[in-house]
């Protein structure tokens, strides 16, 4: 099993298979547009302009469930990410990543890569999980690790 086996929704409602994504190193990350992390949508656009020629791509989920953080529509959503940080890699329809509803890719993600203390459950907003070109997720960042910390890391599998 890997990522590829799971779709999405965009931003724009369109059914997206995950093995559109094949042969690509991803990046996938919670995001909400009212959080004390959300200027990290500046680095990660940053990492994204400067690696996606070689393969990289990083898909945006937003999440209401921490702090009602996220509290817009698709198109609030949208226009907010673009306006505000210019964001360009592909932003998903929003969805929960913990309890009963949480989407299948997350439940797949936080069984491969546990938190700290070998809890699986997101802990807030901006939690990123690495993934390679086969689809294998390698590593899960804390929401406080910043996008241009994850240079090295990224790099390594491009």
């Amino acid at each position: 099993m890997s990522v590829y086996d799971f779709s999405a929704k965009t931003l724009q409602g369109k059914d997206v298979s995950l093995a559109d994504y094949r042969g690509q190193v991803l990046l996938i990350v919670n995001t909400a547009s009212k959080c004390g992390l959300t200027p990290q949508y500046e680095g990660l656009e940053a990492l994204y302009k400067a690696h996606k020629e070689r393969g990289l791509t990083i898909l945006g989920f937003p999440c209401n469930q921490f702090g009602a953080q996220e509290p817009g529509t698709a198109e609030e959503i949208g226009g907010f990410c673009s306006l505000t940080y210019d964001v360009t890699f592909p932003m998903m329809a929003k969805i929960d990543v913990n309890g009963p509803t949480a989407h299948p890719l997350y439940a797949y993600l936080k069984k491969q890569q546990k938190g700290v203390l070998g809890t699986e459950g997101i802990k807030w907003n901006f939690t990123k999980f690495l993934i390679d070109r086969d689809g294998q997720v390698v590593e899960r960042f804390a929401p406080t690790t910043k996008p241009e910390d994850l240079q090295a890391a990224v790099e390594a599998l491009l």
